[in-house]
């Protein structure tokens, strides 16, 4: 992940923890948000093609990852509409993947994960 910049989104400050220095550990930059709105004023300040990935949790306070995804996908910028976004949630059966998917998420890892998991989702193609 050398070079990539991802940003993860979480509402727990010990989850954020963990991810990021994966993360981290793996060569990336990480930029952390507590909920979707925080995130979509990141990606909007940090500028069209500034992140690789995205990280989103899905139930946070002020804006849930769904909504977040969904108000992501309709910026006025490309990277908007390309940037992958990985979804976090303990919600694993079908329906809520499915739910994820049609959000305009590109993957998702259950929690509580293992670190093989989060390596496989973060091997899909990012932007740069």
């Amino acid at each position: 992940l050398t070079g990539k910049r991802i940003l993860l989104v979480d509402d727990i400050d010990i989850n954020r923890m963990i991810i990021s220095e994966l993360l981290i550990e793996a060569g990336a930059e990480v930029d952390e948000a507590t909920n979707g709105q925080e995130a979509l004023q990141a990606f909007l300040q940090k500028g069209e093609g500034y992140y690789s990935l995205i990280l989103m949790d899905i139930q946070m306070p002020l804006l849930n990852g769904y909504e977040a995804t969904r108000e992501l996908r309709k910026l006025d910028a490309p990277s908007a509409q390309t940037i992958p976004v990985v979804a976090m949630t303990a919600h694993a059966f079908s329906d809520d993947v499915k739910l994820i998917l049609d959000a305009g998420m590109n993957g998702h890892i259950a929690k509580p994960f293992e670190i093989d998991q989060v390596n496989r989702e973060l091997a899909i193609p990012m932007s740069t």
